[in-house]
């Protein structure tokens, strides 16, 4: 009996010392996180997360009640949650007006003014397919100055919301500390499509939203810089084999990965460096290691350590993304990805297995042996595509947009969506246009990888501008020249003077097809109009007072034939950077370059009628039209931009065009051409369109080609081009 009465006393003795223990240590817990949030939650956040404010905060059945709503439509796809019958025109996207007072950060900001400055915008709802709030919701971190308060009313408020179909919901922070949870939006996003940083498998719907990258406050707007590998770098392995240098967290979601790294650092080709040294409090959480890993931490430089290493390690931070991932694809490193789960950027369209290599936090010990095995081939391989996915869909917050845009509208418009050869090969699916052809041989950039033919026969385009047609005007010359070529399909003349087009009588008789438009609108952009009677792929864009030989056409001819994708033509000019007015110049001295071939008499792939018209927001078209100039400038940073390749003149042409016009007064007067004022707008062109464009795609050759045994002692009856020396090479004036 005293012993069952022992026996009960030590089991309650028991009990009482195991309760009191986990109180002691709730209120321990409770405490520690007290100080904490006193002290500044900084040491267990990521610098790239989130910023600590005391009076911002969401009570748990808040919380709770988000999360539910949040779970309510995850199995939203396309078929269930999209309405397609606002979709059946154009792809049109409508922007909310921005409230006034509305708080919006500087980086959504960007992606608002990048939809409205696109071709898919409309102010008009009725026709839009797709509808994007206004409100801020990137940054759904409640700790975060850049969150916005009561954001479910305001979504709930807007008057064509509809329980989220077909709008569009940005967001690249989500949850808090300390458990980061990745849905924890604040907000019911109903039957929204979800654009969204750091997206796990589990919670992504796919085919319904897209995984986007995480892109710093100051990403830049536009174009974005180049990546840093321009040319084949030799040799292919670099100084390191495999590098990392950011933050350690010491406890936590994301702890575990950063800090195991030290187990793969050979403090010799592998470099992984890691710190405790961030936030106020590090040092009450620091561990033995933190003292030698924040010495190790600051004896190298991020960026060198970035630009001479073969793989760059991508570990998840406290969030699967990391602005690792885009940093490492500018500098030409092959990510290699330690993000269990994570929902790559694109991963809809993108092949990442040909940019970066998947590893897996489990097996953090193999890393090294398997960035050892890959081979030089692959390696450049990889190196490549990492530059052709930055520069083409991550180095600007517009480029990010609109690709998020394309790949909503190939689901829209299913019997058009490109494949993923287009995606994953440049130029890439944002300058290819779909409607344009079924055949991807039919594209100036893949018709030769592909093997297709070169267009065995031209449409010359020829915009008239003046109403007096004779035997002597050189437009008339000009069409006799063209005719004669064995090369010339149809001669089209764009009618582009307020006078009725001249009787048939009037024009030259000719063995090949003359067509005469009478330009509608009367507008300098009609000229890259594709109009139906263009069926040739090669066209030769002409000012009606070019001066052009029938050999100096058809060698131009043969080049373009090897160059289907570039300008190939005769009147040449150049860029410049002015320092002192900071701001890019435009030349047409002669000299050892050039980076323009000016659409006056010039052959290029019809494709890019459709690209130039289609492509190309309004203002643009609104703005050469304005000036009556600048449309030349235009094609050239266009093609410049989609090729990334110079144009190719051809010949040593120095004069092109007659110098005088004859207007319907009796006197003559200087082509405008050659007017002071042609020359001004020309400057202020260039750097209007680079302002669009977000960077300069112009690029400089010194390369002309010339017929062989052009201008060599040889009988005349052995050169295939006869004409060509006998052009006579006259002094030009600038234009």
């Amino acid at each position: 009996m005293q012993a069952k009465k022992r026996y009960i006393l030590v089991t309650i003795s028991g009990v009482l010392l195991v309760l009191f223990y986990y109180v002691g240590l709730h209120v321990k817990n409770s405490s520690i996180h007290n100080v904490n949030r006193l002290s500044g939650l900084r040491s267990y956040l990521d610098q790239d997360d989130v910023h600590y404010d005391q009076d911002l905060h969401i009570s748990p059945g808040q919380r709770r009640v988000a999360r539910t709503n949040l779970y309510k439509n995850r199995k939203c796809r396309m078929e269930t949650c999209f309405d397609f019958s606002l979709c059946k025109n154009e792809f049109k996207v409508y922007v909310y007006p921005t409230q006034d007072g509305e708080k919006v950060s500087e980086a959504y900001q960007k992606i608002l003014s990048s939809i409205r400055e696109s071709r898919y915008y409309t102010s008009d709802p009725k026709k839009a397919c797709i509808f994007v709030p206004s409100i801020d919701t990137l940054d759904r971190d409640h700790l975060s100055p850049d969150y916005v308060k009561n954001v479910q009313n305001k979504i709930q408020s807007l008057p064509l919301w509809n329980n989220g179909q077909n709008h569009i919901v940005f967001n690249l922070y989500s949850g808090t500390w300390p458990d980061y949870t990745e849905l924890e939006l604040g907000f019911d996003m109903e039957q929204a499509m979800l654009a969204k940083a750091s997206l796990s498998f589990h919670n992504f719907r796919p085919h319904f939203d897209i995984s986007i990258p995480l892109f710093p406050k100051d990403h830049p707007s536009k174009g974005g810089n180049r990546g840093d590998l321009q040319t084949n770098n030799f040799p292919v392995a670099r100084k390191y084999v495999l590098v990392f240098k950011g933050k350690r967290y010491l406890t936590g979601i994301g702890s575990e990965t950063r800090n195991a790294l030290y187990h793969i650092n050979n403090g010799q080709d592998i470099i992984l460096l890691t710190t405790c040294k961030h936030g106020k409090s590090w040092k009450k959480v620091s561990d033995s290691r933190c003292e030698q890993d924040n010495a190790e931490f600051d004896k190298y430089d991020f960026h060198t350590l970035l630009h001479n290493s073969t793989f760059c390690l991508v570990p998840r931070g406290r969030r699967l993304g990391s602005f690792r991932f885009l940093e490492s694809l500018q500098a030409a490193c092959i990510p290699v990805l330690l993000s269990n789960g994570w929902e790559l950027p694109f991963s809809e369209v993108i092949d990442w297995d040909r940019a970066a290599i998947m590893g897996d936090e489990r097996l953090l010990l193999q890393v090294p042996s398997i960035v050892r095995s890959v081979s030089n081939h692959e390696i450049m391989s990889l190196r490549q595509q990492t530059q052709f996915l930055w520069e083409t869909y991550f180095s600007s917050v517009d480029k990010i947009v609109m690709t998020t845009l394309e790949i909503i509208q190939d689901r829209v418009h299913k019997h058009i969506a490109r494949d993923e050869f287009v995606w994953n090969h440049p130029p890439g699916a944002l300058v290819t246009l779909p409607q344009y052809s079924e055949s991807l041989a039919s594209f100036p950039f893949f018709a030769l990888a592909l093997g297709a033919k070169p267009s065995s026969s031209f449409t010359a385009v020829i915009l008239a501008s003046s109403p007096i047609i004779t035997q002597s005007s050189a437009i008339v010359k000009l069409i006799k020249s063209v005719s004669k070529s064995a090369y010339a399909a149809k001669i089209l003349v764009l009618w582009n003077v307020d006078r009725p087009v001249p009787l048939k009588s009037k024009w030259p008789a000719s063995d090949v097809p003359l067509d005469i438009i009478d330009i509608e609108a009367k507008t300098i952009s009609s000229r890259f109009i594709p109009y139906d009677q263009i069926e040739t792929d090669a066209v030769l864009s002409l000012d009606e007072d070019a001066m052009l030989s029938t050999d100096e056409v058809d060698f131009a001819f043969s080049v373009w034939q090897s160059f289907p994708a570039r300008i190939v033509g005769y009147p040449a000019r150049n860029h410049y950077w002015e320092e002192a007015k900071s701001k890019w110049g435009y030349t047409s001295k002669w000299t050892n370059d050039y980076s323009m071939v000016l659409t006056g008499a010039a052959f290029y792939h019809r494709y890019y009628n459709h690209l130039f018209m289609d492509y190309l927001p309004a203002k643009l078209h609104h703005r050469i039209d304005e000036l009556n100039n600048c449309e030349d400038l235009l094609m050239n940073m266009l093609v410049a931009h989609v090729t990334k390749l110079p144009p190719i003149k051809v010949t040593q042409k120095k004069l092109y065009k007659e110098t005088m016009l004859q207007s319907l007064s009796p006197n003559t007067q200087i082509a405008e051409w050659l007017q002071p004022q042609h020359f001004a707008d020309r400057q202020t062109c260039m750097n209007e369109f680079v302002s669009h464009f977000g960077y300069m795609p112009l690029m400089r050759s010194q390369m002309r080609l010339d017929p062989v045994l052009y201008k060599d002692p040889v009988s005349n009856v052995r050169k295939r081009y006869k004409q060509i020396e006998l052009v006579e090479a006259k002094p030009r004036t600038w234009s």
